[in-house]
């Protein structure tokens, strides 16, 4: 008899270890499912938050990119205040400034005093004119604007 309930009792015990085992190795083997399911989970959260740092970022230069060029455009028309096509603006006034700074130039080399008014180029302010740019007016006086700053540069050698 002793033996029989030794024996049960081993029985019971190995009986019960094994189900302790066993609880314990599912419950480890839920709770690692669960924790790649969570490391998941925060990876796709880190990827959202990223794209949506980077849409934010793009959307702030975008906008800081068109505030720049509209007070670009703004300084470029207020600078000088005449008005006209982007074209006729630059074509006078590199004209101009080109004729300007030859005419100051052999200015000083010559001794001369610094007067820009009395030189033919800028009193006729044509140099480059075409109709398609539009009013002779209005170019003439951007071709002043430039002659008058390149006149001014070459004066001083530069």
């Amino acid at each position: 008899m002793k033996i029989n309930l030794l024996t049960k009792r081993v029985i019971g015990f190995v009986f019960a270890l094994s189900l302790l085992l066993g609880v314990g190795m599912t419950a480890s083997s839920t709770a690692q499912a669960q924790n790649r399911s969570w490391e998941r989970e925060q990876a796709r959260r880190q990827r959202e938050w990223e794209r949506e740092q980077q849409r934010r970022h793009d959307r702030d230069w975008r906008n800081e990119s068109d505030r720049r060029y509209e007070n670009d455009r703004r300084y470029d028309n207020d600078r000088y205040g005449y008005g006209g096509s982007f074209q006729l603006r630059q074509t006078a006034l590199n004209a101009g400034y080109n004729e300007g700074i030859k005419e100051g130039r052999k200015d000083r080399r010559n001794g001369e005093r610094y007067e820009f008014r009395d030189e033919e180029d800028y009193r006729n302010a044509n140099t480059d004119y075409s109709s398609r740019l539009g009013s002779r007016a209005l170019y003439q006086q951007y071709f002043r604007q430039g002659f008058q700053n390149g006149y001014a540069d070459g004066y001083r050698g530069y």
